[in-house]
């Protein structure tokens, strides 16, 4: 094989050289993508402030006329003089709704020299100021003192914020006179919410901040009358007194200018612990400021990916060397790899083919040791089985003996008769259990079902009769065949139904009050299949044992009384037969074995149900 030898300390200084090539690119990726976001995001927002000052210019200009339009009004002159007149009053007021139906502002009113207000165009509706005392407010002040007021706050009778435009009403001077001292003050009221509307379409946030810096419109009602920073004494105690932000508690926003750029003026802030490039411009009627915020997690997450790109970039160039380095290396290496592949493929195949056979005989193993471990739990009944007919032949011989003595030849044959059949009846016995205990491997061909259930009957006998078992068998046809290993099925079927006269026998109720012992063994077509069912009348399967009863070693039997390898091997031989072992709960307790074989064609059908086995027996097993 082929190495590239490379001396540690020169290792050293290519791995130094490429962290700083690498760290280089991510650095120069980072500042690129930063400074070139942000200047497009200060053009952008440029043209928005833009956009926005000259919007919100527009419509407070919209209504500065309105106000020195009063004066030309006769009856509102009237008014002033005449504070206490209701009609004239009323009908000041309706000219007032009038004009400002037209002109479309919020509010139009009169307010006398006294601060009182004497005429509204809402006269009559909840939140008129009609009557109010407004002397405290700075556009009165200012009306009267200078001809003309404009003020921002929330409104005292209605609590909704607006922006006020006031104007100083008084009687046309004389020639040469001095001029006339105001006789009130005449106010319109400009609802900003629209524009506040209209700014919530528009990208990133935007807030107008009042002379105090107080945020008074903006697209965050969350942000509205807080200041960027705590007000002095003074401010507090002078928006008190002129209720300018209603009752607003004006704590101060968490805003902090982290940089100023040298080209735009913008700046760059933290505000609620996120950070913004703020945009912002002075208003031309008002000393407002307008700013344009503009949040900058997407400009830092695109930083970060040119940061990345680069790195990446800088990682290319290295890589590409050490690759080429490596291609040779790796090109010996595949050549050698292939030539081990194909040694340990040809040895894995081999021992493949040797572990298959392995698993096939073991299989066999198993379930022949299953069957021999069944065989095991019938032998007590069939000693008693056998030891019944050797007595009976004992005691023929003997006297068949005694009967010679007295030359009752014809006694004596008797007896010899009643041996054979005694003898028959051993024989039938054993070749079954010969045939149980048989390890077959033969393939699956038509087995009649009634002469193998009546097999699998007389093997538990004993057991059925002992334990008071009612036994039923219903095949319909009596001559339903199915495609299987006779023997194999055999095994089946006795084991399920041994396991199910365990099950009955495990009840610990009473015999007065425990139902009647019965298995039920039926089967018929359903499809292109038979379904044999294996039903008890015992305690049912438990719900925690019901999804794994086919696993190796899961039983509910006490220690000691089963492995748990039986049902797991009835399953495999099913499905080896091209069939299936299924198991639930019966409604009306009990459990229920679903067996399912291929069916076998019909030929033969008669022939199987004129087995000489023994017939199955539908009654109480004796």
């Amino acid at each position: 094989m082929l190495w590239i030898d490379v001396k540690p300390r020169t290792l050293l200084a290519w791995s130094a050289a490429g962290l700083a090539l690498v760290a280089a690119s991510a650095f120069t990726g980072h500042r690129l993508a930063w400074r070139s976001g942000l200047a497009s995001l200060q053009q952008q927002a440029q043209h928005r402030l833009e956009l926005v000052t000259t919007g919100l210019d527009a419509q407070l200009a919209r209504f500065d006329y309105l106000p020195s339009l009063l004066e030309t009004t006769p009856q509102v002159l009237q008014l002033l003089r005449a504070p206490g007149d209701e009609g004239l009053r009323r009908d000041v007021s309706a000219t007032l709704r009038g004009i400002n139906a037209t002109a479309g502002a919020d509010m139009l009113y009169v307010i006398g020299r006294d601060g009182v207000v004497l005429a509204a165009g809402d006269a009559g509706q909840p939140g008129s100021p009609l009557g109010l005392d407004l002397s405290f407010r700075p556009y009165v002040r200012d009306a009267l003192a200078q001809r003309r007021g404009r003020f921002f706050g929330v409104g005292v009778s209605s609590g909704k914020p607006g922006y006020y435009l006031s104007f100083a009403l008084a009687p046309k001077p004389g020639f040469e006179a001095p001029p006339p001292q105001p006789l009130g003050v005449a106010t319109v009221k400009v609802s900003l919410e629209a524009t506040e509307q209209a700014w919530r379409k528009l990208p990133g946030q935007v807030l107008a901040l009042d002379e105090h810096g107080v945020v008074i419109l903006g697209t965050r009602e969350d942000w509205k009358y807080r200041p960027l920073q705590p007000l002095p004494p003074a401010v507090l105690q002078e928006t008190a007194r002129t209720r300018s932000y209603g009752g607003a508690p004006l704590q101060p926003l968490d805003w902090r200018v982290r940089e100023t750029l040298p080209d735009t003026g913008g700046r760059l802030l933290t505000l609620q612990g996120r950070r913004y490039l703020a945009t912002e411009r002075l208003l031309q009627r008002t000393p407002w400021r307008l700013v344009v915020l503009d949040d900058l997690a997407p400009l830092q997450a695109e930083a970060r990916r040119m940061a990345l790109t680069g790195a990446l970039a800088g990682l290319l160039l290295p890589l590409l060397a050490f690759a080429w380095l490596q291609r040779r290396r790796v090109l010996v290496q595949q050549r050698a790899s292939r030539v081990a592949l194909q040694m340990a493929y040809d040895s894995l195949e081999a021992r493949v083919v040797e572990r298959t056979a392995e698993l096939r005989a073991a299989q066999n193993e198993l379930v022949h040791a299953g069957k021999m471990a069944l065989l095991g739990r019938m032998s007590a009944g069939m000693v008693h089985e056998l030891n019944q007919p050797l007595a009976a032949m004992r005691t023929l011989a003997d006297n068949a003996c005694v009967l010679l003595q007295h030359g009752r030849t014809k006694d004596v044959e008797g007896n010899l008769q009643r041996i054979a059949r005694l003898v028959d009846r051993l024989g039938a016995l054993t070749q079954r259990l010969k045939t149980f205990a048989h390890k077959s491997q033969l393939p699956a061909a038509p087995v009649a079902l009634q002469p193998v259930v009546g097999n699998a009957q007389f093997l538990l006998s004993r057991r059925l009769r002992e334990a008071g078992v009612e036994f039923s068998v219903d095949i319909d046809p009596p001559g339903l065949q199915v495609l299987a290993d006779e023997a194999r099925m055999e095994q089946v079927l006795v084991n399920l139904m041994a396991n199910a006269v365990d099950a009955m026998e495990s009840r610990a109720e009473p015999p007065d009050v425990a139902p009647p012992r019965q298995l039920n063994v039926r089967a018929r077509a359903d499809g292109a299949n038979a379904r044999i069912e294996v039903e008890d009348s015992g305690p049912g399967i438990r719900e925690d044992i019901l999804a794994r009863l086919f696993e190796p070693f899961v039983t509910s039997k006490p220690a000691g009384q089963g492995l748990g390898l039986g049902l797991m091997i009835s399953a495999h031989i099913a499905r080896e037969s091209g069939g299936t072992l299924q198991a639930e709960n019966r409604p009306e307790g009990g459990a229920r074995f679903i067996f399912t074989l291929p069916l076998a064609r019909a030929e033969g059908a008669a022939a199987a149900s004129s087995s000489p086995d023994l017939p199955v027996s539908d009654h109480h097993a004796s």
